[in-house]
C-alpha cells in the first residue's frame, strides 16, 4: 500500500467516525485523540474501520503505535496487502 492510499484510508475512517472534524487540521505528528478531541471509543471505531478497509489485522497491542496520523500511515504501509 502506498503512503498516499494509507493516508486517505485514515482520513476517511476519521471522517466516518467524527464527520464534524476539520481534516485539513490533522497534523501527522500530533496525537489524534488530543488534536481532534475524540475519545477511546472513537479511536477503536477508527481502528476497526481501518482494519476492514485496508484488509489487515490491527491488534489491540498495535493501537499504542498508531496514535498519530503518521504512525497510522506507517503501520498500514508496512502491514496492508
Amino acid at each position: 500500500m502506498t503512503p498516499e492510499k494509507a493516508r486517505q484510508l485514515v482520513m476517511d475512517a476519521l471522517h466516518r467516525v467524527a464527520p464534524e472534524i476539520d481534516l485539513a487540521a490533522v497534523s501527522p505528528g500530533d496525537d489524534l485523540r488530543e488534536q481532534l478531541d475524540i475519545d477511546s471509543m472513537d479511536i477503536l471505531n477508527v481502528m476497526i474501520d481501518l482494519s476492514e478497509k485496508a484488509g489487515c489485522n490491527i491488534d489491540d497491542e498495535d493501537y499504542g503505535n498508531m496514535e498519530t496520523l503518521g504512525q497510522c500511515v506507517d503501520f498500514l504501509v508496512a502491514n496492508a496487502p
